[in-house]
């Protein structure tokens, strides 16, 4: 996928397509960090990247209240996908709840990303999801250090 990138998706389907492309990028070690208000379809994203590492969509939930699932998927060593709304952007309380240590070696994305979270974490993707879920959406995709 040639990035910086800009999409429109008319639908779920147009976003989990979107995430899959992307999903052929990622490796080992790989953060995606996704931004978008509330309904923008960033889940619905995440299901796209599980499909694409060789997942199952429909096992892919929304963390809000889990705060983190991991999933397998074929194609990557382990599939976390995190939701930091509800921790404190606080890098010191990060590093104690074990943040950097979870994600190790594995391909994650992160749902409301913080300051602190970036810098403990080196997101190598930002997406960010604009518009409704009842309406088109743009995303965005830019590689770190692009």
């Amino acid at each position: 996928m040639r990035l910086p990138a800009k999409f429109e998706s008319a639908g779920e389907e147009d976003t989990r397509s979107i995430a899959r492309g992307l999903a052929a990028d990622l490796r080992s070690g790989d953060v995606v960090a996704l931004s978008g208000p509330l309904g923008s379809g960033k889940t619905v994203f995440v299901r796209g990247l599980a499909e694409g590492l060789g997942g199952q969509a429909r096992a892919v939930a929304s963390p809000t209240f889990a705060i983190l699932h991991e999933y397998d998927c074929a194609r990557a060593p382990s599939f976390v996908h995190l939701d930091l709304y509800r921790l404190p952007d606080d890098e010191n309380e990060l590093r104690e709840i074990g943040l950097p240590d979870v994600l190790e070696g594995k391909i994650a994305a992160v749902e409301w990303p913080n300051r602190s979270a970036a810098k403990l974490l080196r997101f190598r993707y930002r997406v960010s999801i604009e518009g409704p879920a009842d309406a088109h959406r743009t995303i965005r995709i830019e590689r770190e250090g692009a």
